[in-house]
């Protein structure tokens, strides 16, 4: 196949064919003879042809060649440069027009651009956390000022080699959000936390790790004095008395006969003995708090759980709403500690108005909610109802809630307590995972 002619010649042939209809014509009615007058005006017209061909040729270049500087210079990320002569209401000034408009907008969002990055880089410089990017073959692309300090190596000792070189293998492999013990030379822990994203169409790998040493010691803090604070207000509460009645058994050591004082040393022994039963109850309902056991996962039929522990105590007049027939993944004699404390709590509120208590339960997408509604007093002081050991009365320990919200969250589920809206009363809102029912003759325990 031959060449195609270009664009600029097909435009000079275009305007030479235009001619052709007089060639035709003066070749029908006779060609001039050399030298006359007629043959003189013909040469004439059809050099004219051939010179407006040659320059019309030349203006499309022109023109085009514009708009090609134009279209090159945007691919380059030149947007400063601009087309004269961009009238719209010319077919080739509106191509032009349309170049320049586009490169404003190319300016304006590379501006942006480049406003966004500088932010991002100097947020990645400026915060605490160490943020590391890793291309497909492994290599550090990317770390921040707090990752370099975390590998003690500037960063121009770090970029372009390899995980393996640098043994931050255990960055990309493994399960995340994890945390990470005695990494990197030091104690820790860290917080992992790793995602994939891609640059210039190759996929990279963004690693965070958060140092979580400081807010562990501060919650570590916060917890301690949460004890020290609650053992010391217990115990002082028993050893106050139990100092007072000794001083006072033991002044009366010296007075008078044995049967003048033997009364008041029994009833001093009764109060000792009291105090300390009080004291050593407390201590048992701390270390049964402090040492739950990690829950055996199984498949629980809500009903059969609910009917069991209504069951236990057919005197509180529990009213059972049958929700539908639902499964939760959880260790059954969990469950049944946790809703028998919901329950019992529910019981005792409702009795001092006199109401009732009902239990119901509803499928939620992916959940179970079971519901113990009372009709007491309602809550008078949420605040502190997940409070270890804060009881409003006067034989409680203060731990059931806190036992039960602990086991709720073990189960991978949440615990509420609120007021009712529609009504006076508290309702308690159990969610626990929810599971397709196992199959016949199956109860294998589920993974956590």
């Amino acid at each position: 196949m031959g060449r195609q002619l270009t664009f600029d010649r097909r435009i000079a042939l275009a305007v030479l064919l235009a001619a052709v209809p007089a060639l035709v014509l003066a070749g029908v009615t006779g060609w001039p003879a050399p030298g006359s007058g007629r043959w003189v005006l013909w040469t004439l017209a059809l050099g004219l042809a051939v010179l407006v061909a040659v320059r019309m040729r030349g203006r499309v270049v022109r023109r085009l060649k514009t708009v090609s500087n134009l279209v090159s210079a945007l691919r380059e990320g030149d947007y400063s440069v601009r087309g004269r002569d961009a009238e719209r209401s010319d077919a080739l000034g509106e191509v032009l027009w349309e170049i320049n408009a586009l490169g404003d907008v190319l300016r304006t969002e590379r501006l942006g651009e480049l406003e966004a990055t500088a932010l991002l880089r100097q947020v990645m410089e400026e915060i605490e956390v160490a943020i590391l990017a890793f291309d497909g073959a492994g290599e550090l692309r990317l770390v921040n000022r707090a990752a370099a300090k975390l590998l003690q190596r500037p960063p121009s000792q770090l970029l372009g080699r390899s995980a393996g070189a640098l043994g931050l293998e255990v960055l990309l492999t493994g399960a995340t959000p994890r945390r990470l013990e005695g990494a990197f030379g030091r104690a820790g822990p860290y917080e992992l936390r790793r995602s994939q994203f891609r640059r210039e169409g190759m996929p990279h790998t963004l690693v965070v790790l958060a140092d979580l040493r400081r807010v562990v010691r501060e919650e570590e803090r916060a917890a301690w004095q949460r004890i020290v604070r609650v053992l010391s207000h217990e115990i002082n509460n028993s050893l106050a008395p139990i100092q007072s009645i000794a001083t006072s058994l033991q002044a009366m050591l010296g007075r008078g006969e044995p049967e003048e004082w033997m009364d008041d040393v029994r009833g001093g022994l009764t109060v000792v003995a009291r105090r300390s039963e009080a004291l050593s109850r407390f201590l048992g309902a701390y270390a049964r708090l402090a040492k739950l056991p990690a829950p055996t996962l199984t498949p629980v039929n809500v009903t059969a759980l609910v009917e069991r522990v209504v069951a236990l105590d057919a005197r509180t007049g529990v009213r059972v709403v049958p929700g539908p027939a639902a499964w939760v993944r959880g260790d059954a004699d969990q469950l049944e500690q946790l809703l028998i404390n919901l329950l019992k709590n529910a019981v005792e509120a409702a009795g001092e108005t006199g109401g009732g208590v009902t239990v119901t339960w509803a499928e939620l997408p992916g959940e179970v909610e079971l519901l113990v509604e009372d009709e007491g007093q309602g809550l008078l002081e949420t605040k502190n109802l997940f409070v270890p050991f804060y009881t409003t009365k006067p034989d409680g320990s203060g731990i059931g809630l806190v036992l039960c919200r602990q086991i709720a969250e073990a189960h991978g589920g949440t615990l509420t307590l609120e007021n009712a809206r529609h009504r006076k009363g508290c309702d308690a809102r159990l969610r626990l995972p929810r599971v397709a029912p196992p199959e016949q003759g199956t109860g294998l325990p589920l993974p956590a």
